[in-house]
């Protein structure tokens, strides 16, 4: 019997107050759901990123169904599925006849650009719904940027506090009477903490038991392990994951954000992001109960606000920045770096302990902490003058919560600055005296950390500053780079010589490392 509406539901779309779903009676749709080949290899995925998707999206479909709607899920082992979401959408016209087609905005480019082609394609009405899930439209964010030469995430993110009212007093102004509590959120972690949280870890069920299965089987030459599956894959496993961070860890958090350890991938990070960008928990309610925690007196100012900033600021100023510099955003290349990356990155094998540890743990468990993303591998390759569009595609692979609108921003912006500080004030390089200050890797290195020239000194040290040398004409005329200029400028020739061949050593040698 033919419906009035068919309506899609993409694998970061895990959400039951999903705009398409909004005012639409479940007996006149069917819902469609695909696990798709063409989804899981544009890029070479982590086992455990398609693992958890597929299983989470599973999850999600028999719990539409326990509410009432009519799910027509299509497997990846369905040996009619032919691979594309505009494939499995034709052949699901076919099945139920509807009179038109409803979906949520896509997330990336180029899946927008197939949704945007379904009505001249299918000769079906199609209707597109904003994705309400965020605070910010399309709209508000191009006329917040309108006019400005930088945009700055602080400013927008002020906006996103007072578009809420979360940590904002009744007068207008922010809790504690401060904005921005950065400066107290840079503590080394203390090492042998018996009391530092763990995670909860969720045992495989049966569904996801089966997608581990058909995964190792189908992606075996993708990076990672299945081995370590700890995923939520329901929402109620997502809201108890949610819990335990809000209890357990979320006090901690914001003086130990920026910490390092060796041996412990979590320390008192959230592990929601992937729950929050693929729909399982909504992000502006956690910042909501994060917000009544610390009004409550259980939570500091500190780590109530750091974590706010990192979803109504940074989460939702990537998405702004994506969808307004366009798809060509991803060819952007200040610093004109042409290098590969490092085969290292994907096996992690290499005597650098800080890449050792951040490699292996994000191969083991999709999931490295955003420090280690900025300033350990991040760092590391702008310094290198590694391609940024291999080091995006890096990312996107390996990390379970990347999805490129978020991805993409972050790594080719924030982290390698090449759209030349559209996003960020100042690249994001550092020495390897950052790594040493905020971690204990540089202890159990056998690199010396301490040197700048020596057979064995750190290759970051060499490499800061051989970055900066080549690079003074793109960024001597920011004021932010202005000290290290000075501390560049006021070193003697023979050292800077030496500097510099010690890093061209380096880069030789990159896969040696």
């Amino acid at each position: 019997m033919a419906i009035k509406t068919l309506i899609p539901v993409l694998g970061d779309q895990l959400s039951l107050n999903l705009s398409s779903l909004d005012g639409m009676e479940p007996k006149d749709c069917v819902l469609l759901m695909m696990e798709v080949q063409d989804e899981t290899e544009y890029v070479r995925h982590h086992k455990a990123k398609i693992a958890y998707i597929l299983s989470a999206m599973r999850h999600h479909a028999a719990r539409l169904e326990d509410k009432g709607w009519t799910v027509d899920y299509i497997k990846f082992d369905d040996p009619d599925n032919n691979g594309s979401f505009s494939g499995e959408l034709a052949r699901a016209i076919e099945r139920h006849g509807p009179e038109c087609i409803r979906v949520t905005e896509a997330g990336e480019w180029r899946v927008r650009e197939m949704l945007e082609n379904w009505e001249d394609q299918f000769g079906l009405p199609v209707t597109i719904c904003p994705d309400t899930r965020f605070l910010a439209t399309h709209q508000e964010f191009e006329e917040w940027a309108e006019g400005k030469k930088q945009l700055r995430m602080e400013f927008f993110y002020r906006e996103m506090r007072r578009k809420t009212g979360i940590l904002m007093e009744e007068d207008g102004e922010p809790a504690g009477g401060q904005w921005n509590y950065d400066q107290e959120n840079r503590k080394p972690a203390p090492g042998g903490d018996l009391l530092m949280p763990r995670p909860i870890r969720f045992r495989p069920d049966n569904v996801t038991q089966d997608v581990i299965a058909m995964v190792n089987e189908r992606f075996g030459d993708h990076p990672g392990t299945n081995e370590n599956f700890h995923f939520a894959v329901t929402h109620e496993e997502a809201m108890r994951a949610r819990r335990q961070f809000l209890d357990e860890a979320l006090p901690c958090f914001g003086d130990y954000q920026d910490a390092m350890l060796r041996g412990e991938p979590f320390l008192w990070h959230s592990m929601l992001s992937p729950y929050i960008n693929s729909g399982l928990l909504d992000p502006v309610e956690l910042c909501r109960d994060v917000d009544s925690l610390y009004r409550d007196g259980k939570v500091p100012l500190n780590s109530a606000e750091g974590f706010i900033r990192q979803i109504i600021g940074w989460r939702e100023y990537m998405r702004g920045i994506y969808w307004r510099e366009g798809p060509d955003y991803v060819e952007r290349n200040f610093f004109e770096a042409e290098r590969d990356l490092p085969g290292f990155y994907y096996d992690g094998e290499t005597d650098m302990e800080c890449l050792s540890q951040a490699i292996g743990q994000t191969l083991d468990h999709a999931y490295a902490h955003h420090i280690q993303r900025l300033m350990i591998t991040g760092n590391f390759a702008m310094l290198a003058g590694i391609d940024p569009k291999q080091v995006h595609a890096w990312y996107l692979e390996v990390y379970a919560d990347a999805y490129e609108w978020v991805e993409l921003p972050n790594v080719l912006g924030m982290s390698q600055f090449g759209d030349g500080g559209l996003l960020a004030s100042k690249p994001y390089a550092s020495s390897g005296n950052y790594i040493d200050k905020m971690s204990d890797y540089c202890g159990a290195c056998c690199y010396n950390v301490k040197t700048k020239t020596e057979d064995d000194s750190c290759p970051f040290n060499s490499l800061y500053w051989d970055f900066l040398a080549r690079n003074e004409d793109k960024l001597s005329g920011n004021s932010r780079m202005a000290l290290a200029y000075r501390n560049w400028d006021n070193k003697e020739t023979r050292e800077k010589i030496s500097l510099r061949a010690k890093a061209r050593a380096v880069l030789d040698s990159l896969n040696e490392l």
